[in-house]
């Protein structure tokens, strides 16, 4: 009699910080867009909350670039997650995503974090508005909604350029015609140039528009993600109607900021000029313990910026306090941190903080 000995998995839970993944699958979902999809080597649950984010840490022509992208899938598939990407003409991440990310590439990933999501503004009645990419959050709570079996009475309107530029099309038609709760509107700008015809609503999103296909928004929580015209007309829609806008939540990423690269002895010389010209009574002492250097900065000024002053990199990719990658451990002293929801309530209880919004009320010390 042969006995089989199964050795037990040990499966880790996703938690925000850095990760190592691996893409196992690339899905062609229109003729600019696709979605990559990524796995740990070690099986890891991938808990998230539907619309929240991560930042991809990448190597692009021998440098270290971040950027953040939406998770597009449900965390009720939990061993894997996934990003959709539209390629940008002249956009160096989205082109060398399409490019060169295949089956088998590994990169390493912060989060996931993010205040724009299902879990914490829960409602029975759900609007989402998106356009173009920005469907990416909106259908991860979507599929989440829909895998969950949840009591929500949701209508979803998106917004694309021409027919084929419709992403996630099929899967929507599908998810939608099986629950008489989710109601789905697509609006197309204009035919493409293929002349494929839509039979749909046509144009750019209005009121009457809103009016037809949701009659009741005013009594629904709002999602909204898309280009900021696109946002900025939904809010002002809303606005002239009265919307209570607490009721309104929206994502959007804007351009990384470039971190300029300076020779490190050029930043101290700045960094000791600057403080000649301040009282020393005024200043905050900003100490980083693992490299064992510490630098003087005016009130106001970042740890973020501290750092950069040493010529220590703190990796950093949005600059806003929304994809956490710039998170440190605060060892002593007290920050005003202004994020917007890159970092997590416990993270924060463990003494964690975000450099790029982080401005010392004293004197701190980091661990960096």
């Amino acid at each position: 009699m042969v006995t089989n000995f199964l050795n037990p998995v040990t499966t880790q839970t996703w938690a925000n910080g850095r990760h190592v993944v691996r893409c196992v699958k690339v899905i062609q979902e229109t003729w600019d867009v696709r979605t990559f999809c990524f796995m740990a080597e070690q099986p890891v649950m991938f808990f998230f909350k539907p619309g929240q984010f991560v930042t991809l840490e990448l190597e692009i022509d021998g440098e270290c670039v971040f950027r953040s992208y939406t998770i597009a899938s449900s965390p009720s598939i939990p061993y894997s997650f996934s990003i959709t990407v539209k390629r940008v003409p002249g956009g160096r991440v989205s082109n060398w995503l399409h490019d060169q990310m295949d089956v088998g590439h590994e990169l390493a990933v912060h989060g996931p974090v993010g205040d724009f999501n299902c879990i914490d503004h829960t409602a029975d009645k759900v609007l989402m508005l998106s356009g173009g990419v920005g469907i990416t959050p909106l259908m991860s709570m979507t599929r989440w909604f829909f895998d969950t079996n949840a009591a929500v009475d949701l209508a979803f309107i998106h917004c694309a350029r021409t027919p084929r530029d419709i992403i996630f099309h099929r899967e929507l038609e599908h998810i939608f015609s099986r629950i008489p709760e989710f109601r789905l509107n697509i609006v197309c700008e204009r035919d493409n140039e293929l002349n494929q015809a839509w039979a749909g609503f046509r144009g750019f999103l209005s009121e009457p528009m809103l009016e037809l296909m949701a009659p009741d928004f005013l009594d629904r929580e709002v999602f909204c993600c898309g280009p900021t015209p696109f946002m900025s007309a939904v809010r002002r829609l809303l606005t002239q109607r009265g919307f209570d806008m607490s009721r309104y939540h929206e994502e959007s990423f804007g351009a990384t900021p470039v971190d300029v690269q300076e020779d490190v002895h050029e930043l101290a010389e700045q960094a000791e000029a600057e403080a000649e010209e301040l009282v020393a009574a005024d200043m905050h002492c900003v100490e980083f313990a693992s490299a064992g250097k510490s630098v003087r900065i005016q009130p106001g000024e970042t740890v973020h910026a501290a750092a950069s002053k040493l010529g220590l990199h703190i990796p950093k990719a949005c600059g806003m306090g929304i994809c956490g990658t710039c998170r440190v451990p605060l060892v002593a002293g007290e920050v005003d941190m202004e994020h917007n929801g890159g970092i997590t309530d416990e993270d924060v209880a463990e003494g964690f903080i975000l450099s790029c919004c982080s401005r010392p009320r004293g004197n701190v010390t980091v661990d960096w």
